[in-house]
């Protein structure tokens, strides 16, 4: 069953040593570097990790805006190792039903990389629909939660 768990010296080395292939490796931060950024926003960023049963398959960080009743996904990553499972699907699931369970927020936001055909797909499959802004080159979507 996938789950997401904040991260904590439990699963923390697991996610720092997760990997990405080359290719995948541009359309995402590294899991240290969104570890620093979350150390730096705490009350904003929310980083954990997810869960197939009790292994660590990835990470997820979210961008908790309450005043701005909005809530991102700023990282989404399944490690290279267990991708094709359907578990990118089962996570994203999991953490809209989190931030809709919240009572906090009227939409969510993502952006990712134009090349990243395989998580388009999965966005738009799930409702996000494009905002036509572009953020540092990436494509903005929106999902609304009213």
């Amino acid at each position: 069953m996938i789950t997401l768990k904040e991260v904590n010296e439990n699963n923390f080395r697991a996610i720092v040593g997760m990997k990405l292939n080359e290719e995948q490796s541009k359309y995402v931060a590294s899991n240290v570097y969104s570890l620093a950024q979350a150390w730096l926003y705490p009350v904003e960023a929310k980083p954990y990790a997810i869960y197939n049963d009790e292994e660590v398959i990835g990470f997820m960080m979210l961008d908790w805006d309450e005043k701005e009743r909005e809530c991102g996904i700023w990282r989404f990553m399944i490690g290279t190792n267990q991708q094709g499972k359907g578990y990118g699907r089962k996570a994203l699931e999991y953490a809209l039903n989190i931030i809709r369970a919240s009572g906090k927020f009227d939409h969510v936001f993502l952006d990712y990389v134009p090349s990243n055909v395989v998580g388009k797909h999965l966005y738009e499959s799930m409702g996000f629909v494009e905002t036509g802004e572009i953020e540092e080159g990436e494509i903005v979507v929106k999902l609304d939660l009213t």
